[in-house]
Protein backbone atom coordinates (compact mmCIF):
# COMPACT_ATOMS: atom_id res chain seq x y z
CA UNK A 1 0.00 0.00 0.00
CA UNK A 2 1.32 3.37 -1.21
CA UNK A 3 1.51 6.09 1.36
CA UNK A 4 2.87 9.53 1.21
CA UNK A 5 3.22 11.72 4.66
CA UNK A 6 4.06 15.22 4.26
CA UNK A 7 5.89 17.39 7.08
CA UNK A 8 7.31 20.24 8.09
CA UNK A 9 4.40 23.22 7.32
CA UNK A 10 3.84 26.07 9.74
CA UNK A 11 2.91 29.45 10.17
CA UNK A 12 6.10 31.55 8.53
CA UNK A 13 6.15 35.32 8.68
CA UNK A 14 6.86 36.72 5.01
CA UNK A 15 10.39 36.32 4.35
CA UNK A 16 10.48 33.16 5.92
CA UNK A 17 11.79 30.29 5.28
CA UNK A 18 10.46 26.49 5.76
CA UNK A 19 11.87 23.27 4.65
CA UNK A 20 9.55 20.33 4.00
CA UNK A 21 9.92 16.57 3.87
CA UNK A 22 7.45 13.93 2.09
CA UNK A 23 8.23 10.42 3.29
CA UNK A 24 7.04 7.41 0.70
CA UNK A 25 6.26 3.84 1.31
CA UNK A 26 5.08 1.31 -0.80
CA UNK A 27 7.02 2.19 -4.01
CA UNK A 28 9.92 1.65 -5.86
CA UNK A 29 11.32 5.18 -5.12
CA UNK A 30 14.27 5.78 -7.13
CA UNK A 31 12.95 5.01 -10.30
CA UNK A 32 10.25 7.64 -9.37
CA UNK A 33 9.90 11.18 -10.61
CA UNK A 34 8.69 13.08 -6.99
CA UNK A 35 6.78 16.12 -7.09
CA UNK A 36 5.23 19.26 -4.55
CA UNK A 37 1.66 20.65 -4.91
CA UNK A 38 -0.52 23.16 -3.52
CA UNK A 39 -3.68 24.07 -3.09
CA UNK A 40 -4.90 27.17 -1.47
CA UNK A 41 -8.35 27.84 -0.58
CA UNK A 42 -10.46 27.93 -3.03
CA UNK A 43 -7.93 27.11 -5.96
CA UNK A 44 -6.94 24.12 -7.93
CA UNK A 45 -4.27 21.87 -6.96
CA UNK A 46 -1.33 23.21 -8.98
CA UNK A 47 2.26 21.71 -9.29
CA UNK A 48 5.20 23.63 -7.95
CA UNK A 49 8.32 21.76 -8.45
CA UNK A 50 8.92 18.32 -9.83
CA UNK A 51 12.49 16.41 -9.33
CA UNK A 52 13.91 13.60 -11.69
CA UNK A 53 15.62 10.28 -11.24
CA UNK A 54 18.88 12.00 -11.79
CA UNK A 55 18.24 14.91 -9.32
CA UNK A 56 16.97 17.34 -12.02
CA UNK A 57 14.61 20.19 -10.57
CA UNK A 58 12.05 21.85 -12.56
CA UNK A 59 9.75 24.74 -10.84
CA UNK A 60 6.57 26.17 -11.95
CA UNK A 61 7.68 30.30 -12.39
CA UNK A 62 5.58 31.73 -9.41
CA UNK A 63 8.60 29.70 -7.10
CA UNK A 64 11.49 29.40 -9.47
CA UNK A 65 14.49 30.59 -7.38
CA UNK A 66 13.02 30.71 -4.19
CA UNK A 67 11.85 27.01 -3.59
CA UNK A 68 14.84 23.82 -3.54
CA UNK A 69 13.08 20.97 -4.28
CA UNK A 70 15.71 17.84 -3.55
CA UNK A 71 15.52 13.58 -3.04
CA UNK A 72 17.14 10.71 -0.85
CA UNK A 73 16.79 7.79 -2.55
CA UNK A 74 17.95 6.19 0.48
CA UNK A 75 15.26 7.43 2.84
CA UNK A 76 12.89 7.47 0.34
CA UNK A 77 12.31 11.17 1.28
CA UNK A 78 11.93 14.06 -0.83
CA UNK A 79 12.25 17.96 0.45
CA UNK A 80 11.15 21.01 -0.49
CA UNK A 81 13.17 24.23 0.72
CA UNK A 82 11.25 27.05 0.61
CA UNK A 83 12.52 30.47 0.74
CA UNK A 84 11.80 34.39 0.52
CA UNK A 85 8.00 33.35 1.57
CA UNK A 86 5.20 35.17 0.52
CA UNK A 87 1.25 35.14 1.85
CA UNK A 88 0.56 34.19 -1.52
CA UNK A 89 2.23 30.55 -0.76
CA UNK A 90 -0.50 30.05 1.63
CA UNK A 91 -1.85 26.55 0.89
CA UNK A 92 -1.56 22.69 1.43
CA UNK A 93 1.37 21.52 0.18
CA UNK A 94 1.03 17.83 -0.55
CA UNK A 95 3.82 15.38 -2.69
CA UNK A 96 2.93 12.19 -5.22
CA UNK A 97 5.06 10.80 -7.48
CA UNK A 98 4.99 11.07 -11.47
CA UNK A 99 6.67 13.24 -14.11
CA UNK A 100 3.61 15.19 -15.27
CA UNK A 101 1.04 14.51 -12.95
CA UNK A 102 0.09 12.31 -9.60
CA UNK A 103 0.72 8.91 -9.57
CA UNK A 104 -1.37 7.91 -6.49
CA UNK A 105 -3.29 9.12 -4.15
CA UNK A 106 -3.13 11.77 -2.13
CA UNK A 107 -1.27 12.02 1.43
CA UNK A 108 -2.86 14.12 4.23
CA UNK A 109 -0.77 17.46 2.74
CA UNK A 110 0.64 19.77 5.41
CA UNK A 111 -0.42 23.55 5.72
CA UNK A 112 2.08 26.28 4.98
CA UNK A 113 0.87 29.86 6.46
CA UNK A 114 2.69 32.87 5.21
CA UNK A 115 0.33 35.93 6.53
CA UNK A 116 -0.22 39.07 4.77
Amino acid sequence: QVQLVESGGGLVQAGGSLRLSCAASGIIFRINFMGWYRQAPGKQRELVAVIGLDGSPNYADSVEGRFTISRDNAKNTVYLQMNSLKPEDTAVYYCNAGRRGPIYAWGQGTQVTVPS
